[in-house]
């Protein structure tokens, strides 16, 4: 098991669809408030959850491009937390890609160093952990905006915009793992 080969293989499916999103849409998703970027990946991971708990779906989208969506979403999160100007403006993709590069290296960074920490304990978690964790950490970070975005002793927005989106890549090479022909 090559984590590293399977995490990035994992993130440029995500990559691709966010650049291709860009070149489609521009960056409209420049509009959303916080609580929206939120409630976002909050309607994915609940779906998950649902679609776990139900066994049916009567949407085509599967759950492996749900959890591509909260990798995504999540990169936005990051990104509005530290864009100014007018959210109407459409940022360059060459610009969209360097932020997505900017912030998932550190995404990354952080998973090397809790992998490194934590054995890897991610490998024999359930799917189902991973959607409860990140829909866990989207609580958190509501619960932190209606605090006007202060904490007294825990982790910002951004460490939880993190975890929810190495949880949801984690979640993508366990999908990887299981799926015929791997």
């Amino acid at each position: 098991m090559n984590t590293l080969a399977q995490y990035d293989a994992a993130l440029a499916g995500c990559r691709d669809i966010f650049i291709k999103k860009t070149k489609d849409y521009g960056t409209s998703w420049r509009v959303l408030r916080p609580i929206s970027v939120v409630d976002q990946i909050f309607i994915k991971a609940q779906r998950i959850r649902n679609l776990q708990e139900i066994g049916v779906q009567k949407v085509e989208d599967n759950i492996e491009g749900e959890f591509k969506g909260i990798v995504n979403y999540g990169v936005i999160g990051l990104i509005q937390m530290e864009q100014h100007g007018n959210p109407y403006t459409d940022l360059p993709v060459e610009e969209v890609e360097r932020l997505y590069e900017h912030y998932i290296g550190q995404v990354k960074s952080v998973m090397e160093a809790k992998n490194h920490d934590y054995g890897e304990a991610w490998r024999d978690m359930s799917q189902e952990s991973f959607v409860d964790l990140i829909l866990t950490k989207l609580l958190r970070i509501k619960q932190i905006l209606r605090n006007q975005g202060k904490t007294l002793i825990s982790e910002g927005i951004d460490a939880n915009y993190t975890d929810i989106i190495n949880y949801a890549l984690f979640a993508l090479i366990r999908i990887g793992e299981e799926s015929p022909g791997h």
